[in-house]
C-alpha cells in the first residue's frame, strides 16, 4: 500500500467518524502525492462541508467524474455537495444520473432520506396554491393520498 492510499484511507475512516476537518487535510496530503478521481471527489465533499466552496468543490467533483464517469461515488459527493450548498433539485438530479449507472445503496439512501413529492393535485394550479395545499393535506389524513 502507497502512502497516498495510506493516507486516502485515514481519511475516509475520518469522514465516517464525521471528523471532516482531518479528512480534509488527509485528503489534501494524499493529492499532493498522487491524484487519482475518486480521491479528488471526497476532497471536493470536504472542501464544500469545511470551507463552503462550492464552486471549487463542484468542478473537483465534476473532474473526477468526467474521468471515472461510471463510479457511483463521484455521483453520490456530487450530491452531497450540492445539498450542503442548498441546490436540493441538482442534488437529486445528480443522484438520479448516479443510479443509471449503479443501484448504489448510498445514493437510494439520500434519495429516500430526501423524500419524492406526488404532483400537484390539480396541475393547472401551482403547488402552492392553497386549493392544491389543503386538498393534500386532507386527502393525505383520510388516507386517500
Amino acid at each position: 500500500m502507497t502512502e497516498s492510499d495510506e493516507l486516502f484511507s485515514q481519511g475516509l475512516e475520518a469522514l465516517a467518524r464525521d471528523e471532516t476537518l482531518s479528512a480534509l487535510s488527509l485528503f489534501e496530503k494524499a493529492k499532493q502525492k498522487e491524484d487519482n478521481p475518486t480521491l479528488s471527489s471526497f476532497l471536493a465533499l470536504c472542501i464544500a462541508k469545511e470551507r463552503g466552496q462550492f464552486r471549487l468543490a463542484v468542478t473537483l467533483c465534476e473532474k473526477g467524474k468526467a474521468r471515472d464517469p461510471h463510479n457511483p461515488i463521484h455521483y453520490l459527493n456530487l450530491g452531497r455537495i450540492y445539498l450542503i450548498a442548498g441546490k436540493k433539485d441538482d442534488a437529486i438530479r445528480t443522484f438520479r444520473e448516479g443510479l443509471q449507472y449503479e443501484q448504489y445503496r448510498e445514493i437510494i439512501d439520500e434519495l429516500e432520506r430526501l423524500g419524492t413529492r406526488k404532483p400537484p393535485l390539480i396541475a393547472s394550479l401551482r403547488r402552492s396554491n392553497p386549493v392544491n395545499k389543503y386538498l393534500g393535506i386532507v386527502l393525505k389524513r383520510l388516507g386517500l393520498r
